[in-house]
């Protein structure tokens, strides 16, 4: 797994160094209003939530300046640091946002670890936050890695691909920033599942267990199976969301006989969260995959995943796929509204200090 995430990193990280003939970025970004979604901030803003959550919030943070062509290791990383110091002030409102969020929905994703393991009593109250420090860990900076990795492969593509749609820029990069942000993402999420499995008492057990048995490679143990998770949910729920967001303003531009009607902020939650509520629906076989495949100590399932979902086709039926969907996308909407409170009351606050 290890092996497989550095070439996918260099693979992508190839966008990025390779020269482009184009020295500006060709895709301006026309400036925010307050109550408008842009195409490109309803993309980042997925990063931002926590996993399966929906894009909601507005960004007004500018984009970083234009690479050019001689693109550099050191060159890529102060456009990264430039990214992130530019954005300091959404990415702190919305790592508390996200942390509140994780800890307020956490019992309900060890209820659906639980139940995809098919233990007995799922529903038991004990060791319901088993793993939470650790998944606080791995989540938040998560989000401001996928942040700033996102707007750094935007840049890129945008500039060695002109003429592409820039939607089509957007997602893409978006889903580039997921693969990027899951080199430091998946060992917390090894830890995390397992301790929600009940498989340790503590996350220091769970180090010196996962380390001794497997060395570094036991804390990507599954990696494979959080890409093919992540990556469609990712493509379903942007797609979903400007699916859902079209549909809502037809019907609002119906009532109100406005052109020009845009989403509120409010409008474009609801939006993401019916939008993340079903690609986490239809997302489940995988996510029930992934979650076998970090908890399999004794590569009872193959350590792949065709040979895990075979397993649970042959064990189970096409049932077995779906084990804990409900848990799964009942965490999805209160997870998004948590977090758009949260968000919005932290940076409140931290305007009133300015």
């Amino acid at each position: 797994p290890c092996r497989v995430f550095l070439r996918t990193i260099l693979c992508l990280l190839s966008l990025l160094i390779l020269p482009s003939s184009a020295t500006k970025v060709c895709q301006a970004f026309p400036p925010l209003k307050r109550n408008s979604i842009n195409m490109g901030t309803t993309f980042v803003n997925a990063a931002t939530f926590p996993r399966g959550g929906g894009a909601a919030k507005i960004s007004t943070t500018a984009p970083p300046p234009p690479l050019s062509s001689a693109i550099s290791p050191a060159l890529i990383l102060k456009s990264f640091l430039k990214t992130i110091a530019d954005a300091r002030s959404h990415l702190a409102a919305a790592a508390a946002a996200r942390a509140v969020s994780i800890f307020s929905m956490y019992p309900v994703d060890t209820i659906k670890t639980r139940m995809q393991m098919k233990q007995g009593d799922a529903f038991r109250l004990s060791g319901l936050y088993k793993g939470c420090a650790g998944s606080l860990i791995g989540q938040v900076p998560y989000g401001v890695l996928t942040f700033g990795s996102y707007e750094i492969y935007k840049q890129a593509l945008l500039n060695k691909f002109p003429n592409t749609k820039p939607a089509l820029i957007y997602a893409l990069s978006a889903i580039l920033g997921d693969v990027t942000g899951s080199g430091w993402l998946c060992p917390s999420e090894v830890m995390k599942q397992q301790l929600q499995a009940g498989l340790y008492p503590s996350m220091s057990e769970a180090i010196k267990g996962i380390w001794s048995k497997s060395g570094i490679a036991g804390f990507y143990q599954g990696f494979t199976g959080g890409l093919a998770r992540d990556v469609p949910f990712r493509v379903a729920q942007l797609t979903t969301f400007e699916v859902t967001k079209s549909l809502y303003l037809k019907a609002k531009k119906g009532r109100t006989g406005d052109d020009t009607v845009a989403l509120s902020a409010v409008e474009a939650a609801v939006c993401g969260a019916a939008a993340g509520s079903f690609s986490a629906a239809i997302t489940n076989p995988l996510d029930r995959i992934k979650t076998l495949m970090m908890t399999d100590t004794t590569n009872a399932y193959g350590g792949s995943v065709v040979a895990c979902a075979s397993k649970i086709l042959k064990d189970e039926g096409i049932g077995g796929l779906f084990a804990g969907v409900a848990p799964r996308v009942g965490y999805i909407a209160p997870s998004v509204c948590i977090f758009f409170v949260t968000y919005e009351f932290v940076q409140q606050k931290m305007q009133k200090k300015e």
